[in-house]
């Protein structure tokens, strides 16, 4: 083992080399046509002693420097492994921070996947529920059109056609609504996948980060795959700091959550938006449908008063004719007996001088004829006026068959056009948007 000098200053000696200075040196002397330069013992000595300090000096010096070159080599070579594992362990760290903010993104685009697909499945069902209300729709104006062909008088605004309108004009309403929500859903799906490729771009990025740093951290000084790369210490100017890579991970999520969330409320929405709008069509359906029946309660009833009406007025017109049949009878008996009284008076002014007498049976005469013209008057008044009620009776028979016809008309739509097409209807569930 080589011997080693304590780390410590040593002494410095100081030698004096002997010089060919004195009265008894051969310096400068010359003898008999020669010159010699001959030392002195003591001079020799004091060389040796120079050399040999000298020797020793540069070998402590040699000695020294190599202890401190092999301290130096030591403790750079400590350092060189503490920087190395220090480095290793800031790379690690840095590992566990990618891997954090890896997974956290991996669960928000995994969380933003699902939630988009969700939307999406409420989507489709506004889709659904769009479409459904199409059959209400003309279902309604079918039912308006059909009405339309009632005829007079029973062309009529009633609670039926109220409710129809009412029932045309929320549908209308629904559908814009759907439309718009549908939009908003189109528009919230945008922003969900936009963001989740912002999340998968930074996710991509990490990965790639994290295996380069998993790469790094493998490396050590025995590995043969490390190379020289000397300009490899100089900072990019692109390059971000641990502030401002977390602050954009960060955002990033702040903002991808805050979409989702949005998307969330969004579906909720839309379950609320289906849920009221299918209950209201399916409220205003039983509305419609009972003003429906309830219209076809009174057609059916008026229609039966208006029947009996008309068979009291067909009896009433049989008794009335044969009430003017027997007018006309009695109007032709009091014709001959008229003919006969008449007869007699014209028989009797024919009476010569004196026999032209007004005895009682010329005042009977006359009296009777006066009596039976009154009569006939009176008769063949009733005549006029029994024939007159016969033609009121004809026209209200008229009119009554008509209603009853116009009425029969109106049940035959309202109950075997209107109500039967509306047994169409979609359920609730339809129109809710699940089938």
């Amino acid at each position: 083992m080589a011997q080693t000098v304590p780390p410590c200053e040593l002494p410095c000696k100081v030698s004096e080399v002997a010089r060919n200075t004195g009265a008894y040196t051969s310096s400068g002397l010359a003898t008999a046509g020669f010159r010699t330069a001959k030392y002195l013992l003591e001079e020799w000595f004091q060389n040796c002693h120079a050399r040999y300090h000298q020797a020793f000096a540069d070998r402590d010096q040699s000695e020294r420097q190599r202890h401190e070159s092999q301290q130096l080599a030591a403790e750079i070579q400590a350092l060189a492994q503490r920087t190395q594992q220090d480095s290793t362990r800031r790379v690690g760290e840095r590992l566990q921070d990618t891997h954090g903010w890896k997974s956290e993104l991996q669960r928000e685009v995994e969380a933003l996947a699902a939630e988009t697909n969700l939307l999406l499945a409420q989507k489709q069902r506004l889709e659904s529920a769009l479409d459904a209300t199409e059959v209400p729709f003309s279902i309604a104006t079918d039912n308006l059109q059909c009405r339309e062909r009632r005829q007079h008088p029973n062309l009529v605004r009633d609670h039926v056609e109220t409710e129809l309108l009412k029932e045309a004009e929320l549908i209308r309403n629904i559908q814009e609504l759907l439309k718009r929500t549908i939009m908003q859903a189109v528009s919230q799906i945008r922003l969900n996948r936009e963001h989740k490729e912002t999340c998968e771009m930074d996710w991509s990025d990490k990965v790639e980060a994290y295996n380069i740093d998993e790469t790094c951290g493998r490396l050590h000084s025995q590995s043969t795959e490390v190379q020289s790369h000397p300009h490899s210490t100089s900072f990019q100017e692109s390059a971000s700091t641990p502030e401002t890579w977390a602050k954009f991970t960060q955002d990033n999520l702040c903002r991808a959550q805050r979409e989702r969330l949005a998307s969330a409320n969004l579906r909720v929405l839309v379950d609320c938006i289906l849920r009221d709008t299918s209950e209201d069509l399916r409220l205003q359906c039983d509305a419609v449908n009972l003003a429906f029946g309830r219209r076809c309660e009174e057609l059916e009833d008026a229609r039966h008063k208006l029947q009996h009406h008309l068979h009291e007025t067909l009896r009433e017109v049989t008794d009335q004719e044969h009430n003017v049949a027997a007018l006309k009878q009695a109007i032709k008996d009091k014709e001959a007996p008229l003919r006969v009284a008449q007869t007699r008076l014209y028989l009797r002014s024919h009476r010569p001088n004196v026999e032209l007498c007004r005895d009682s049976g010329q005042f009977r005469l006359v009296s009777e004829v006066e009596e039976l013209n009154m009569s006939l008057a009176a008769l063949r008044e009733k005549l006029l006026e029994a024939e007159q009620s016969l033609r009121n009776l004809e026209d209200s028979r008229m009119s009554l068959e008509k209603d009853i016809t116009s009425m029969t008309n109106s049940l035959f739509i309202d109950r075997q056009k209107c109500m039967v097409h509306r047994t169409r209807y979609p359920t609730i569930l339809q129109l809710a948007g699940y089938q």
